[in-house]
């Protein structure tokens, strides 16, 4: 069983050589590799002195990031973690355990954070709480922690992910497809670390936020479209109907129709909610053949379990 230590990197050189260390001497087995992303300092080169294998990615943005990861590395398990110091390598061994043995396709770290504040932002915590709930709303059962960059995979899962976020909307992807598909998951409680001197958070709170939000519909559309397309339909139908009404008494006590403004507006308002839930019946047949064929991608693949019981 190959297992393979992926580390997305962005002007993190105060931080991976020891973060590529503290894999080595967890996963002794594991291939650690870094993807840097286009980094202004010296991240290559600690990443190169650690042993990692580095490779470069020019398009900025952590989604990029894994999509070239997932694509360049053969793998049978995949343990991906942050290059900032922030995630406990010491349970990297239990993150594979939990794959492998509990015939798992994804598993999630949660983090629990040692310095608090400093650590795990407020901002932060009360977002991934928000868009966390807004998932499992939406897709049902979800995680704790869906925002966590600490996660194993399998080769089943990485080689069927189809990507396409750029940035920290990765996370919410990956928990996505893994909701989609129905695949078997699990989480595991980790530490989560104050970043060291000299690295600094990529992340913007209320920028990032929104984008995840954004992406969260934009998921929602594009897997879910009857249900989007038809609670848009819903809403402009009921608006229709308020518009409607009154003219609708004032026709039946005088007989006379004098706003046709007003008609014309609720008419064509209830044109457009019947275009769209019709507009969402067929992309939902469309998302059905697409989850479909995923699903028999996915098939093609054998369980990590399977690979190891040959070996």
């Amino acid at each position: 069983m190959k297992t393979a230590v992926i580390l997305p990197c962005y002007n993190e050189g105060s931080a991976i050589y020891d973060v590529v260390a503290a894999f080595r001497l967890n996963l002794p087995n594991a291939d650690v590799y870094v993807f840097d992303n286009n980094s202004d300092d010296n991240t290559a080169e600690e990443a190169k002195r650690a042993g990692a294998v580095v490779k470069q990615v020019k398009q900025r943005g952590k989604g990029n990031v894994v999509r070239r990861m997932f694509a360049d590395i053969d793998a049978d398990v995949y343990l991906m973690a942050d290059g900032d110091g922030t995630y406990d390598a010491s349970y990297a061994s239990e993150l594979v355990s939990k794959l492998v043995d509990g015939d798992n396709d994804m598993v999630v770290g949660i983090r629990q954070p040692k310095q608090t504040e400093l650590a795990y932002r407020r901002g932060h915590v009360l977002g991934n709480r928000v868009l966390t709930g807004i998932v499992r709303f939406i897709f049902g059962t979800g995680f704790t922690d869906m925002l966590s960059g600490y996660r194993a995979f399998s080769r089943r899962f990485v080689k069927t992910f189809p990507a396409f976020s750029s940035g920290f909307e990765i996370e919410t992807e990956l928990t996505i497809h893994a909701l989609r598909l129905k695949l078997p998951c699990d989480e595991v409680k980790t530490p989560y670390f104050e970043r060291g001197e000299g690295s600094s958070s990529k992340l913007s709170t209320y920028k990032d936020g929104f984008r995840i939000l954004f992406f969260i519909l934009f998921l929602f559309k594009e897997h879910k479209p009857l249900p989007f397309f038809g609670l848009v339909s819903a809403s402009l139908a009921v608006l229709s109907v308020i518009f409607a009404l009154p003219v609708i008494v004032q026709f039946i006590e005088t007989g006379l129709v004098p706003r046709i403004p007003t008609v014309l507006l609720s008419t064509g308002i209830m044109i457009t909610a019947i275009l769209l839930f019709i507009t969402g019946l067929i992309l939902d047949s469309v998302s059905r053949g697409r989850g479909e064929f995923l699903q028999l991608q996915y098939l093609q693949y054998r369980p990590v379990v399977g690979d190891r019981t040959k070996s």
